[in-house]
């Protein structure tokens, strides 16, 4: 029986349940889907486990991700997405914003690196099936979560100066790339006793944010 027509109850007879809407499915999936992946990796995984800890069918899995590959590809960015979605409404739809750009600004390249740090699993597990695997080879363009989080970003940068000297829509990709590489290739590029964790940590806070303060300063600030 199709788990959205309907269950059955204690004393056997049929019980409707509740539809679900997209958003509702979609999120139950991504949420399952991002737990199975870190618990077992990409190979380990499978969309029949991801269903059931999702109490929903494949049918339903598939028809909202089209396959495995995409569903990975959303479940390790969409939670990205709502994290600045969340940092936006918290921070940055205030009177205060423009006054505390560089604190604002420094919040959040820590809470990017935090998230990096926190999924470099999956995220090197990406990297390697977008170069390697033909079904997921088709760069960020086919990550609609990321997609959404690099238009957001930018839009917050358009929205707090006139006329910067780089377009936001390159400025949020290559600081989203610095915190990526920085954390990614940690070992290689920061060998034991070149530098305290904190000290790495903050060096790469200062680099991005010093890069976004000057496209910043480039333009006029818009008036909140």
């Amino acid at each position: 029986m199709d788990q959205e027509a309907g269950v059955k109850s204690k004393t056997g007879s049929p019980q409707r349940r509740k539809r679900r809407s997209a958003e509702q499915l979609t999120n139950r999936i991504l949420h399952a889907a991002t737990e199975e992946f870190k618990r077992v990796g990409y190979a380990g995984a499978t969309t029949a486990a991801i269903a059931r800890r999702a109490d929903v069918t494949e049918a339903q899995l598939f028809r909202c991700f089209g396959s495995k590959a995409n569903l990975f590809r959303e479940a390790i960015f969409e939670p990205l997405d709502e994290q600045l979605r969340a940092f936006t409404s918290e921070h940055l739809d205030d009177g205060n914003a423009g006054s505390l750009f560089q604190e604002n600004s420094a919040l959040y390249i820590e809470q990017l690196r935090s998230f990096v740090a926190e999924n470099i699993d999956m995220i090197t597990s990406l990297v390697v099936a977008q170069t390697y695997e033909k079904e997921t080879g088709h760069g960020v363009g086919a990550i609609g979560s990321l997609q959404r989080y690099f238009e957001r970003g930018a839009a917050n940068m358009r929205g707090r100066a006139v006329d910067p000297k780089v377009d936001p829509k390159l400025m949020v990709r290559v600081s989203f790339v610095a915190v990526l590489a920085c954390v990614m290739f940690r070992e290689w590029i920061f060998p034991p006793g070149l530098a305290s964790e904190d000290s790495i940590n903050q060096a790469i806070n200062t680099f991005v944010i010093e890069g976004i303060s000057a496209n910043h300063a480039a333009g006029v600030p818009r008036q909140s």
